[in-house]
């Protein structure tokens, strides 16, 4: 039997990679679909929303407020047969699914159907990990090892990522690479302030042991995951450290002091599944992949299981 998933979502880029990454670890057939509009919806007039319609797929996984009243909908229209699963808090609706995988440090109250993760969902798999490794091991080779990998990202509403926050990091990372004479593959984001790549330009120009992504042409980000011995990940964004403690490699998570995420930096570091950087030569302990996009695929297995008879 082939299953068939909808990562329904509002498009934007964080909630498609959650909703697509769930759908993809559960069934043999993902559909992305998009939602507009506000956040109720009447299947008794006709929306724009064409694509929206029968045959219903096996499982729809939505992600974000205005993705959850279509999720409902879609299983009630069903009449039940499509298991519904919701990435985030719907706040206030989660009796209505049949999963709802939230944060650990979300406000959602306990209940049978509300799953905690410590990380956020994704679609990073090792297989294609492995193939952005191919892609780049010839590249990042002549860096020479050990191999530092460090994603850089950018500002957050309240907070920018600063010029002084650059050159905290710029020095770790000069220390580090002096102690341990390997390399470093260096990925910004198009969040990235300009005078902080600006920074990291004119401090690396010209080394042959430095690999600092320039934003033009292919993108290197799947690459240094898969291939660095060890990853510097900023911790302005949840996404980003999520998938680096994906890859099989040590995490050390560069402290920006982001209030929005206080709680998911402490609880990482509690756990030991990082620590702060601070340009430390020895790397930290490797805790293995840390993956909640697997844990939530196999609680969508067991309820595909007792409700068709077939698991993803």
């Amino acid at each position: 039997m082939t299953l068939t998933a909808w990562a329904l979502t509002t498009g934007e880029a964080g909630m498609r990679t959650q909703a697509r990454g769930l759908a993809a670890a559960v069934a043999d057939v993902v559909v992305e679909k998009s939602v507009a509009g506000g956040l109720s919806w009447s299947w008794a007039r006709p929306t724009p929303e064409s694509t929206i319609a029968a045959p219903w797929p096996d499982v729809v996984v939505s992600c974000g407020r205005r993705s959850a009243a279509r999720s409902i909908a879609i299983g009630k229209a069903s009449g039940g047969r499509t298991i519904t699963v919701h990435v985030q808090d719907p706040r206030g609706r989660a009796e209505l699914f049949d999963l709802v995988v939230a944060m650990e440090h979300d406000r959602i109250a306990p209940a049978s159907n509300v799953m905690k993760v410590a990380t956020a969902l994704h679609d990073l798999t090792p297989k294609n990990l492995a193939e952005a490794g191919r892609l780049w091991t010839r590249r990042f080779a002549a860096l020479g090892a050990p191999l530092t990998g460090v994603v850089i990202g950018g500002d957050l509403k309240g907070r920018p990522f600063t010029l002084d926050d650059g050159r905290r990091l710029l020095e770790g990372l000069k220390s580090l690479k002096k102690q341990s004479s390997g390399g470093l593959a260096i990925t910004p984001s198009r969040r990235t302030p300009t005078s902080v790549r600006t920074l990291f330009e004119d401090a690396f120009d010209g080394d042959a042991r430095v690999y600092l992504w320039n934003l033009k042409g292919d993108n290197p980000y799947r690459g240094i995951l898969a291939l660095s011995d060890r990853l510097v990940v900023t911790s302005d964004s949840v996404s980003m450290v999520s998938e680096a403690l994906a890859a099989p490699h040590p995490v050390e998570i560069f402290d920006l002091g982001f209030p929005r995420h206080t709680q998911f930096v402490r609880r990482l570091i509690d756990r030991g599944l990082v620590r702060r950087f601070e340009g430390d030569a020895a790397p930290p302990r490797t805790t293995g992949p840390v993956n909640a996009t697997d844990e939530a695929a196999r609680v969508v297995r067991a309820l595909l299981q007792a409700r068709t008879g077939v698991s993803g």
